[in-house]
């Protein structure tokens, strides 16, 4: 092997194990802005809102944080989905619920100005089965989050469907 091969192999080594540490902790970081344009179909809401969320290291838990303001309705419900962009999906699991439709220690929304903080277990993961993620199944739903095929979205009583929405991990249209 020549000087030259060796020399780059020694300086683009180093640099390819950075880049892959680099995705791994982008996979466990997420952050995001909810809006009414985000919704299918979109809505015109001055509402808005973020989403953070960690992947704990060994993949068993989503520590995760929601704000939403402004919203034009009441604030009933926020979830996770499955669902690619522009596409609505079933929902993986509950941030929170003032319907009593959430599995048992679901929190209530606030109403806004508000912040709620969680964590997602096996436990809190309902589904959705019919597209492939049975109850329970918490790392097909980290999986759809670095994937970019899952949202959130705050729903409210002027939008039952959802009032303001964003699409979770990597996106593929960068």
């Amino acid at each position: 092997m020549t000087r030259i091969a060796v020399l780059a192999i020694a300086v683009l080594l180093p640099a390819t194990a950075f880049h892959a540490q680099d995705t791994r902790a982008e996979n466990r970081q997420i952050r995001a802005v909810l809006e009414g344009s985000e919704e299918v179909p979109s809505i015109m809401t001055d509402g808005r809102g973020s989403f953070r969320a960690r992947i704990s290291h060994d993949g068993g838990a989503i520590y995760y944080e929601l704000a939403y303001d402004e919203l034009e309705g009441t604030v009933t419900q926020a979830h996770i989905h499955i669902g690619q962009k522009g596409v609505n999906g079933g929902i993986a699991a509950f941030l929170c619920s003032n319907l009593g439709n959430g599995p048992a220690g679901t929190q209530t929304c606030p109403a806004p100005p508000a912040r709620i903080t969680g964590v997602i277990v096996a436990a809190n993961v309902i589904g959705p089965n019919a597209q492939g993620v049975a109850p329970g199944e918490l790392d097909e739903v980290i999986r759809a989050l670095r994937e970019g095929v899952a949202y959130a979205n705050v729903h409210s009583t002027l939008w039952p469907g959802g009032e303001i929405r964003s699409q979770l991990g990597h996106d593929h249209d960068d």
